[in-house]
Parts: structure tokens; sequence; C-alpha cells
């Protein structure tokens, strides 16, 4: 199999185009080339195809559905970063650890889509500033040097998209409340107050739920708290895996593989699962004893959404912040300065001491 590379020289002068985040083009930062992306709307006219699960897991997937990457991992974060060609040596994204080139090709299955970025660094930096300033608490000279630092790496980070229908068998019991008159003595004073009760009775049945886009995390690069607090994503706006949109940008292959991302979609499908099962029951009450459930017609997409990533080391530590290249929705760990928590205590001490003085002077 040949290695897809995603490379674009610019026509005019040959140096690398990228893509120009929002405007739907390459554009070449040399000589000011622009290229159109789509041929035509009605190229994604037709809706992203789903693939057959069963089939992935036994390795009966269609030549086109599979590609070979150069791909090196980071030495520290454990990263799959996609590496070109001619290039020999690079950061990692994620927590900005030099990563020298890997020679191996690897076999994983090809993205069906993505979310192209709108968002281009300048607007995703302002959101990380804004952001950042709001932390009060964060070590000064952190907030500066992130302010000045490098630029944000765009990445296109991978994930799994989950469809399935699902039919569980439930037992468990219902609680529905009841209450009584009962008399109390208070103070030598006989009063009535009303009593609850749960009188619980046992509950079965069956229900079912078609589950659409389950949308699970590719990669163990970031936490997944990072990632989580990016959503919603707008996966409805998803175009048809087009290698131009990553041109200028990183990709990162994905760690965990296709079983097991399902393992973790079960997770989230059993949540919504519990609560159908509660609503089934009734009453005021549920307890559920036991669920079986059965998972059917499995079908699953491996999908890339744009994030943008800064990842700084201040005093020996690595800081990661990250954007939503759609939304511009920030996330990122939060640094303490003792300095500053010392500083506002001494001040809350200080304001509640004269509050104190100016109570007992007042008496």
């Amino acid at each position: 199999m040949v290695e897809e590379q995603h490379r674009f020289p610019c026509p005019s002068c040959g140096a690398d185009m990228r893509f120009d985040p929002g405007q739907n083009r390459l554009i070449c930062d040399f000589c000011g080339h622009t290229e159109v992306v789509e041929k035509g709307i009605e190229k994604y006219a037709e809706p992203i195809r789903e693939l057959d699960f069963e089939a992935a897991l036994s390795e009966n997937l269609l030549p086109h559905e599979i590609e070979e990457v150069r791909i090196s991992p980071c030495p520290n974060c454990g990263a799959q970063i996609e590496i070109h060609e001619k290039d020999h040596a690079t950061t990692c994204p994620f927590c900005a650890t030099p990563v020298v080139t890997d020679t191996g090709l690897h076999r994983q299955i090809k993205p069906q889509g993505l979310l192209p970025f709108l968002l281009d660094e300048p607007q995703a930096h302002a959101a990380m500033n804004k952001w950042m300033g709001r932390l009060w608490f964060a070590p000064s000279g952190l907030t500066e040097y992130a302010r000045k630092g490098r630029k944000m790496n765009g990445v296109y980070v991978p994930f799994w998209t989950y469809d399935a229908d699902t039919r569980t068998k439930y037992s468990g019991q219902r609680g529905d409340d009841y209450y009584t008159t009962e008399t109390r003595t208070v103070n030598g004073k006989t009063e009535t107050y009303q009593q609850r009760h749960t009188r619980w009775t046992h509950a079965s049945g069956r229900v079912k739920r078609f589950f659409d886009d389950v949308l699970i995390l590719a990669s163990n690069s970031l936490p997944r708290k990072h990632t989580d607090a990016l959503e919603p994503w707008e996966l409805k706006s998803l175009k048809p895996y087009d290698p131009n949109f990553l041109a200028g940008f990183n990709a990162e292959g994905y760690q965990i593989q296709l079983d097991e991302g399902f393992e973790n979609a079960k997770k989230v499908m059993e949540r919504q699962i519990r609560r159908d099962i509660e609503r089934d029951i009734g009453g005021d009450h549920q307890r559920i004893s036991s669920m079986d459930t059965v998972h059917s017609d499995i079908t699953f997409k491996h999908v890339l959404l744009p994030i943008w990533l800064a990842a700084y080391r201040y005093k020996g530590k690595s800081y990661r912040f990250v954007v939503n290249g759609q939304t511009g929705k920030v996330k990122g760990e939060r640094p303490y300065s003792a300095i500053k928590i010392a500083f506002a205590v001494i001040v809350v001490a200080l304001i509640v001491g004269g509050i104190a003085y100016y109570a007992e002077y007042m008496q």
C-alpha cells in the first residue's frame, strides 16, 4: 500500500500551502496564491458512510478504507504524531517534547470524516488569553510566558463514533410513596404530622434505544476531562475526509483501538439505558437489580476533530491548554501561585479583622 502524503505544493512558487481556517481554501504564505478546497458543493452532498464494526474487527474492510501513515510516538506522552516524509524531527504538540522521526509505516483505519478548523491561530490564542485572564491565582510568569510564547499548534485529534441498536432486559423494584398521620409530643404539646413511607414492589421489563454517533476519544495524549470540556461538537457538520483540510496542521493517529473504544461507548450507552429503565419502572423511586443489554447493527466512523493546543514548559513543568477549533471553547491545566493565594488570604483576614474591630467599636 502506498503511503498517502498530505503535502500541497503551491503551483506558483513550490512552497507548501496550508488550509486557511474559516475560508475553505488553501493559501500559500510565501506568494499569496489561493485555491478553493471544494470542487463543488455537491461533493459533500452525500452523507458520510458508516463502517461495519464486525467487519473491521475481522480485518475485512475494503482497501480504500485503510491507509498507511508515517507516525512517530512521543517519548514523553506517547502521542502518535503523523510526520511528513521530508521532516526529520518535530516537537510534540501535546507536551512540547522533541520527537525524532520514526521511519516505520503504520496501517490504520482511514478517517471517514472531519470537522475543518474554523478559527485561525490568532483567534485561538485570543480565546486562550481571555480564559487565562480569569485565572487570578495562576502564576504571573506562566500567563506572561503563554501570551508571549510560541504559536499554538493546530491538531486534528482522532475520535470514534458508534451507532448501535440496543435491547435491554431488566429486573428491579418500584418504590411508591404513601403517608400516614402520626402524633408526637413536643414541649408538652401533642401535634400531628405526616410520615412518609415507601412501598417496594417487583418490577421487570424491556427497553430499547438506538444510539447515534456516541463520541469516544481515540487518543491517550490529552486528559479526557480536557476534551470533554470542549463539547459540544457539531458532528452534523462533518465533512467527508479530504487531505486538503490537513494542509498545515498536525494529525494524530489513534491509540485507542476500535474494540476498546466500543467498550468505552457501551459505558456511555449504559448511563442512558439506566435512565430509560428508571422511567419504565416509574413510581417515586427505582432500584435496578439486573440489566442485560444486547448490542446489534453496530457501525462506526473514524473522525478527526480540530483542536488548537498550547504546551508550555515553565519552571520544569508542562502546562497544556486546548481550544475547540470550531467554537473557541477553552480548557487547560490550572496552576496556582502560592504568593497570590497567600496575598488573598492576608487580604481576607484584614477585611474580616476590620469588620470585627468596627463591630466591637460600635458596641
